[in-house]
């Protein structure tokens, strides 16, 4: 029997290489932030308990996390973006455990968590609906997502920037989208907003609007 091995041509390793080298360490800088930190400090005040993390990234949430959290379980597709995380994870109060690869399908018990946290990384979901589903799944019923994420711009103007460039920054940016209705996404999956901010920006507009709240599982 003749095994034939799979190889990657040119343009499939610089994409790959792309994505699992570069494109981390740039997000991590852009959302690294001094002004990303203020928001992220918003996202993460007042959690509590065992909290999964969708998009954990390079950890860049774990300084902001209160004494309150006693453990983090991640949700992060990129092994670049965990690479980087290793030292914020080291160094970090808070356990953290490295848990599913995949937002749309967690591996996690019903009613597992006591709260859940997204920053900037609904916009990047492909099957985003049934991530927030599942994680309404695993929250314990009461229990809180806290999210920040950029999104759908109400002014007309920038909204049709925003769909224009949809597909340019989906290619370059992970998948990332600009027009997402993150008001309407959350609570399209049931849960129910008790808080939210929507605001833009300093910097390009179309990049620039932000959703900024909570919202509860019913149960």
């Amino acid at each position: 029997m003749t095994v034939h091995t799979c190889r990657l041509g040119p343009y499939a390793r610089a994409v790959r290489f792309y994505d699992e080298q570069v494109l981390p360490r740039v997000i991590d800088v852009l959302c690294g932030s001094k002004m990303f930190g203020r928001i992220r400090a918003d996202a993460c005040r007042d959690l509590h308990g065992d909290v999964v993390e969708l998009g954990f990234g390079s950890g860049t949430n774990l300084p902001f996390l209160p004494e309150a959290v006693t453990g983090v379980w991640t949700v992060e597709p990129s092994q670049g973006a965990m690479k980087i995380a290793r030292k914020r994870i080291a160094t970090s109060r808070v356990p953290v455990h490295v848990g599913d690869l995949d937002g749309a399908r967690l591996g996690f018990p019903d009613d597992r968590f006591d709260a859940a946290l997204s920053t900037m990384t609904l916009c990047t979901i492909p099957d985003v609906a049934g991530a927030l589903h599942e994680v309404r799944r695993v929250l314990k019923p009461g229990a809180f997502l806290h999210f920040a994420e950029h999104g759908l711009s109400p002014d007309p103007k920038v909204a049709r920037t925003q769909h224009r460039l949809n597909g340019l920054e989906q290619r370059f940016a992970g998948g990332c989208n600009l027009d997402r209705d993150h008001e309407a996404l959350v609570t399209e999956a049931g849960f129910e907003i008790t808080e939210l901010h929507r605001f833009a920006l300093k910097g390009p507009k179309a990049w620039s609007y932000m959703y900024l709240g909570r919202a509860r599982n019913p149960g």
